[in-house]
């Protein structure tokens, strides 16, 4: 394969991950505004489609591991091959989380909610942004901003602290809302994972450039 060739197919992974990343981004969006408007059929719906990001996922890293294995690419371009096989895992993880909060939604049923969505829309607004700057950072090769973003997920704990405080004050208040406050916890958990996987893609996207690891500082859950 000719230099142009390989750099041509290296520029459709980059932007396999746009497509792959706008579809997570809409995905979270819709979980939270599908809670809001108490949509049943559309989680049931997004649940469902969860599937496609699964295969669009497999498809990328298909595509990349042969990439690298017959084109042996030099290491600028192999960082940014790594990434996008990094990156593409965490935005499947992020489609996770969106499957989540719809099936939260599906469990609440038809219940009306126990409190106003005000912190939770303000969580997902707020990840979202991160996503779309991240992978441009990444496209752009900007690990300037990308350092920046993984900053800005101190809001969003502090948003997932809000929702936590008021859900515990209204179980306290009246034990027979316990099972939709969970619920409602689980989604802000999900949120704030979200953006913490963001952070991770971030870390990736400074590797990619500089070749230094950045760490972001959470953990992952154990169960």
């Amino acid at each position: 394969m000719s230099r142009k060739n390989f750099e041509q197919q290296l520029h459709q992974a980059q932007v396999d991950i746009l497509v792959l990343g706008d579809e997570v981004d809409k995905a979270l969006g819709d979980a939270v505004e599908l809670l809001k408007r108490r949509d049943l059929e559309g989680s049931q719906r997004l649940v469902e489609a969860d599937r496609h990001i699964d295969e669009r996922r497999y498809a990328i890293e298909s595509e990349v591991l042969t990439l690298i294995a017959t084109q042996q690419p030099m290491a600028g371009d192999l960082r940014t091959l790594a990434a996008v096989l990094f990156i593409v895992n965490e935005l499947e993880r992020i489609g996770d989380y969106a499957k989540g909060i719809a099936r939260a939604n599906l469990r609440i049923g038809n219940e009306p909610l126990i409190k106003p969505l005000i912190d939770i829309p303000q969580m997902v607004d707020r990840t979202r942004s991160m996503l779309h700057r991240t992978l441009e950072a990444f496209i752009h090769k900007n690990a300037d901003v990308a350092l920046a973003i993984i900053a800005e997920d101190d809001a969003v704990d502090g948003l997932y602290d809000q929702v936590y405080a008021e859900l515990m004050t209204l179980i306290i208040q009246d034990t027979s809302k316990l099972r939709q406050a969970n619920l409602l916890l689980m989604v802000a958990h999900n949120l704030e994972r979200a953006a913490d996987r963001v952070t991770n893609i971030c870390e990736r996207v400074i590797y990619s450039v500089t070749g230094k690891l950045e760490d972001a500082g959470w953990e992952e859950d154990v169960a």
